[in-house]
């Protein structure tokens, strides 16, 4: 051993965290070392935290971790090769190909593996786990070559309703497989939400096609006559048929090599580790999953690389102590929105709540405080998950404002936009600072986010951070004076300005096209829904329609919105207001008949709620019948007119409000853009319809219609401007046509009117010239493109009416398209049926959906 000239460094297990360890180690270390890594998976390490891509294109070559890693000279990969067998004494480890390898220094970074659980059947034909690239592979083939044997769509379920179960579950759901998740708790994602953020990650899971049965324990998986599974039992003596059934119950660290080395391991599970990694041997340390801190093993990657940064700054002689688990996390499955961060169930003892939450919006947000409101310790994200990467680097930070600012939708309160502290931790996965990211761009020159990836890691793992990261980023280019990237996400370098106009340039007509074309990656939560709402104003293409469908924002996926108990509301449009009373009977017989709570909006609309995923299609089938359309509640588009009655019944009415209204709203339905849109028309100065808190507010006067621009109500309401006088119907129409399309070509990613208008280089006035004056040349494109919306303009509802494969996602369960959702609960309230509450639903006597049963009032 003296007359070595390298300390050798021996990893066993070739994982995300081992790959750390040794990049971390190498870029900081000078000659003298060398590193020998075993992995037993025949293949380089990947980025499991990502292995959910797989199902949507990505290649195993495009999942690899960066493989110069080990072309250093200092490293030797062995991969496809297991240890067997330590001995401590010698300081040499034993591979089952019988290779004896010594060391000066071991590092167990063996990870774990995905338990099953313990019950008859497990082990079946068609019974997979999710945890590596080969279970991946071995799972897509057998749903390939079992579908085609069975000449039928397979039934899938997932047992384990946590984040990686939830992941398989959109995984199956690519295959084409009707998926059910299975969830022993009474909620999803138990370990990091409420039961208020699980009831409403629940009806965003169902609302995307993937049914949810809670409080179920699967006691035994039957086969059918080939052997292979075809069905789960539970414990209350029911079954579900099941062709696929994937394990995601957890994992259990692989500790087998230090137990039979005699090092301490937790009774539970893990190899005991102290603040510095290592051991009850002081030649091995160990990182990632199969470490025991603290009596926990935690299995997510972030705490496996801030192990894995202080082993190696152990071995470099330099001191470093590992702070804990950050069990921070966001759900990666496309259309659902969930994070969770510090302590999001609110053990800290005499912590405050704060919370906002939107039914209808189906968005639910919480944040712990301590006792004084001051100091943020934790939060949970569903159906809107946009602060995560501003909150979670805030955890242990004093708010310095009013807590309800970070919860506002878009719109709503700004969050402050001061600077954070050099402390807070920016990226969770890689342990990085926002005094790190500054130093980047200022010791090291990096110049923008993907520099800034590149240098210190941030943002490269989940990705849930880029936006901090880029924010962070952008405030410092700005004190150096340089100019700041306005990118859409880390997908697309372009704004969203540039990037509609890439895509009207080259005629683009889907989201794989542009992104091959103008971007990288596979996308995210924030470029697909932009995209998709550019590709509808150029293309004009259905929302369901192929690639569209997997776009698309929640509500959007059913063109319905989502209510607080899972079900949706109907709102047929109503221009201006204005509906005939053989109308009012047709909705009102469908909501007697449907059992429908019906409210009259502030958009001059009736409102229908109550009604389940698989009534959507009858009651509009009726509605459409009665020659109603869509009124769009859903989306980001125009919403309603309202108006006042006018010069049509009204004594001080000066101009006909309700037909210009109607006219209005006919002209501009189904028109997609940022936000939602609201116009609002007064017969006279009195201004009833309040024009003046909408988009585009029209105020009739003796000599024409004054047109008013940027307003709009919520959290900071805002009055719109006067933009032009004395305008014909013909000249206001022309003016609304090309204010509404310059603002959806140029405004940013969900961006209102209001806020648009100010930032508008000029200001009002420059808009002005815009539109009245045509300064930029563009006013006849602008009119073309709004008169082909207006000819190829299609009511949604309709069409989807008229196509057999759209109508086959509006089913509560899949395998039963007419059965009621059993946990949708109603009682008697002013003559309708409400909601029960959990308080009367333990009282009894609620009505439950699809029965009869006498209602208490």
């Amino acid at each position: 051993m003296n007359e070595k000239t390298e300390i050798q460094i021996l990893v066993v297990g070739a994982g995300m965290v081992a790959h750390r360890f040794v990049e971390s180690l190498l870029s900081r270390a000078e000659d003298g070392i060398h590193i020998t890594v075993v992995g037993d998976e025949a293949r380089d390490p990947y980025d499991r935290v990502a292995l959910t891509s797989y199902f949507s294109g990505a290649s195993p070559d495009d999942l690899t971790l960066d493989r110069s890693v080990f072309d250093d000279e200092r490293v030797t990969l062995i991969p496809g090769e297991r240890v067997t067998r330590i001995d401590r004494r010698a300081q040499t480890v034993h591979t089952r190909a019988e290779r004896v390898i010594g060391y000066d220094t071991l590092v167990l970074a063996t990870g774990s593996y995905a338990a099953r659980v313990a019950v008859d059947g497990a082990d079946l034909p068609g019974c997979f786990v999710y945890r590596t690239l080969d279970d991946v592979q071995s799972l897509r083939r057998f749903v390939q070559l079992r579908s085609a044997e069975l000449a039928r769509p397979l039934r899938g379920a997932v047992i384990g309703g946590g984040l990686l179960g939830l992941e398989a579950a959109g995984a199956l759901q690519g295959l084409d497989v009707e998926c059910t998740v299975v969830q022993s708790s009474d909620r999803l994602m138990s370990a990091q939400l409420d039961l208020a953020g699980g009831s409403m990650l629940r009806r965003l899971i169902e609302a995307r096609g993937i049914s949810v049965r809670t409080e179920s324990r699967t006691t035994r998986l039957d086969p059918d006559e080939s052997g292979a599974v075809t069905a789960l039992e539970f414990q209350d003596g029911s079954f579900h048929r099941a062709d696929v059934v994937i394990f995601t119950v957890g994992v259990r660290p692989r500790d087998e090599l230090a137990r039979n080395a005699q090092l301490e391991v937790h009774a539970r599970g893990g190899v005991l580790i102290d603040d510095r990694c290592r051991t009850s041997d002081p030649a091995i340390l160990a990182i990632g999953e199969v470490a025991n801190f603290d009596g926990r093993s935690v299995g997510l990657v972030a705490p496996g690389y801030a192990m894995a940064e202080v082993a190696a700054t152990l071995l470099l002689g330099d001191d470093a102590t590992f702070p804990g688990y950050d069990e921070s996390a966001k759900l990666k499955l496309s259309g659902v929105d969930v994070a969770s961060f510090g302590d999001a169930l609110a053990q800290t003892q005499n912590a405050l709540d704060v919370v906002y939450a939107d039914p209808v919006a189906g968005v639910y947000k919480k944040l712990v405080l301590s006792d004084d409101a001051q100091t943020l310790l934790g939060g949970i994200l569903v159906g809107d998950a946009s602060a995560y990467g501003s909150l979670r680097p805030l955890v242990g930070a004093r708010l310095g404002a009013d807590p309800v600012a970070y919860l506002m939708p878009e719109g709503g309160v700004e969050a402050p936009s001061g600077e954070l502290p050099d402390a807070a931790v920016v990226c969770s996965c890689s342990n990085v600072t926002a005094g790190r990211i500054r130093q980047a761009v200022h010791a090291e020159g990096c110049m923008d986010a993907a520099a800034v990836k590149s240098c210190t890691k941030a943002g490269a793992t989940c990705g849930s951070c880029v936006l901090m990261v880029k924010k962070v980023v952008a405030q410092e280019l700005t004190k150096l004076g340089q100019t700041v990237s306005n990118a859409l996400c880390e997908h697309f370098d372009m704004s969203r300005r540039q990037l509609f106009d890439a895509v009207r340039v080259s005629e683009l007509t889907t989201f794989s096209a542009v992104i091959e074309r103008f971007g990288r990656g596979r996308g995210c939560d924030i470029c697909k829904p932009a995209l998709a709402s550019i590709l509808s104003v150029l293309v004009g293409a259905h929302v369901l329609d192929g690639e569209n469908a997997t776009l698309q924002d929640t509500n959007d996926h059913v063109m319905a919105n989502m209510q607080k108990d899972g079900t949706y509301s109907v709102v047929p449009r109503m221009p201006g207001g204005e509906v005939t009373p053989a109308g009012l009977v047709v909705i009102g017989q469908v909501a007697e008949d449907f059992g429908l709570y019906t409210k009259l909006t502030g958009g001059q609309r009736i409102d229908m709620f109550g009604a389940r995923l698989e009534q959507l299609p009858q009651i509009w089938q009726r509605l459409v019948d009665a020659g109603f359309e869509s009124g769009q509640a859903y989306g980001k588009s125009l919403r309603t007119v309202k108006s006042c009655v006018g010069s049509t019944w009204c004594r001080y009415g000066v101009l006909d409000s309700v037909g210009m209204a109607v006219r209005l709203e006919l002209r501009y339905r189904g028109l997609r853009a940022p936000h939602k849109l609201k116009i609002g028309v007064s017969g006279c100065a009195r201004e009833c319809a309040e024009a003046r808190g909408k988009d585009v507010g029209v105020i009739a006067t003796e000599t024409g219609w004054n047109m008013y621009v940027g307003g709009n109500g919520g959290f900071t309401p805002r009055h719109a401007e006067l933009f032009a006088t004395d305008l014909s119907d013909e000249q206001l129409i022309q003016a609304i046509d090309r204010f509404f399309m310059y603002y959806i070509r140029t405004a940013d990613r969900l961006q209102r009117t209001a806020p648009w208008c100010q930032e508008l280089e000029g200001g009002l006035a420059g808009l002005k010239e815009v539109i009245l004056e045509d300064s930029l040349g563009i006013c006849a494109d602008l009119d073309a493109a709004m008169a082909r919306h207006v000819d190829n303009y299609e009511d949604e509802w309709a069409a989807t009416l008229r196509d057999p494969q759209k109508l086959q996602r509006f089913q509560s369960f899949v395998n039963a398209a007419e059965t009621p959702d059993p946990s949708l609960a109603y009682v008697a309230s002013r003559g309708q049926m409400r909601p029960a509450t959990a308080q009367e639903r333990e009282r009894g006597g609620v009505m439950i959906a699809g029965t009869t049963l006498e209602v208490r009032r």
